[in-house]
């Protein structure tokens, strides 16, 4: 079965990152209570602190992140809390230990 991925690449405004860190800790929170099989999502916390890189592979996507409450308060603003914002689709070349 072939995954589909996303990288996206945002920076956010220093004034808005204790706000986005609360909503994106609930994205994960509801994804651990909802456990969707097949779903992985991964995000990084760059070196500056305010820069992140977020990853999502499943068989389709955006997989369960629709549907859930507490990405779509996540997404609600996001373009306002950002400076920067990027994304990529891509394919994984090679992997160890980073599931299949």
């Amino acid at each position: 079965m072939s995954m589909a991925t996303i990288l996206i690449r945002y920076r956010v405004r220093p004034d808005r990152l204790a706000e986005h860190l609360t909503l994106l800790d609930a994205v994960y929170a509801e994804l651990a209570k909802l456990g969707p099989p097949g779903f992985r999502y991964l995000t990084l916390r760059l070196d500056d602190g305010h820069s992140f890189i977020d990853v999502a592979m499943g068989p389709e996507l955006p997989g369960p992140l629709a549907v859930l409450a507490s990405f779509r308060s996540y997404r609600a603003d996001l373009e306002e809390r950002c400076e920067q914002r990027d994304v990529a689709e891509f394919t994984v070349r090679g992997s160890y230990g980073m599931g299949e």
